[in-house]
């Protein structure tokens, strides 16, 4: 399986350039990076730091954008067609002049019904509870509210993305 195969596929949805950089850097944490100025320093300071065992690998991420609703259903209507589906798409609340991101979700889920979403906004244009009684499914649907904690996306990430639980077998 090719290196870009196995990385879970993220959509983006959000008007704002700044969200789309914090959800890159949070979603697809530096590798190890060659030694700096600060990792020379800190050993000049402390000695030599003892060798590690590796660390499993964090599962990676591919972060794409969309920067409408409109452009973001498209895309995804995009990776079904092309056997590439998102596993998870951060959608924005407010996102003008186009749609918001309850005009997108109900537009994703006539393409997409299974797509797991995370809404994300500072704002409270509709109560969670009113979302709630649109879109039911709780496994599908999350709220995520700015400023967010990366520490949080990456765990949504993770868990959203990550092995399902599924019902046991009829006996």
């Amino acid at each position: 399986m090719s290196q870009c195969a196995s990385k879970k596929r993220v959509l983006v949805i959000d008007d704002s350039e700044a969200i789309h950089t914090d959800f890159r850097r949070i979603l697809n944490p530096e590798q190890r990076r060659a030694r700096d100025d600060l990792d020379l320093l800190e050993e000049a300071l402390f000695g030599p730091t003892p060798p590690r065992a590796p660390a499993a690998p964090d599962p990676e991420f591919e972060v794409d954008s969309a920067f409408q609703g409109q452009e973001g259903v498209t895309k995804v209507r995009e990776a079904l067609t092309s056997g590439r589906p998102y596993a998870l798409v951060f959608l924005d609340y407010r996102m003008p002049p186009g749609w918001n991101g309850a005009e997108t979700l109900r537009r994703m889920r006539v393409v997409a019904p299974a797509l797991r979403v995370v809404l994300c906004s500072a704002y409270s244009d509709y109560s969670w509870e009113e979302l709630l009684q649109e879109f039911s499914d709780l496994q599908l649907l999350k709220e995520l509210r700015k400023p967010f904690n990366g520490q949080e996306v990456r765990q949504l990430a993770l868990s959203l993305t990550g092995p399902q639980d599924t019902p046991p077998a009829p006996a």
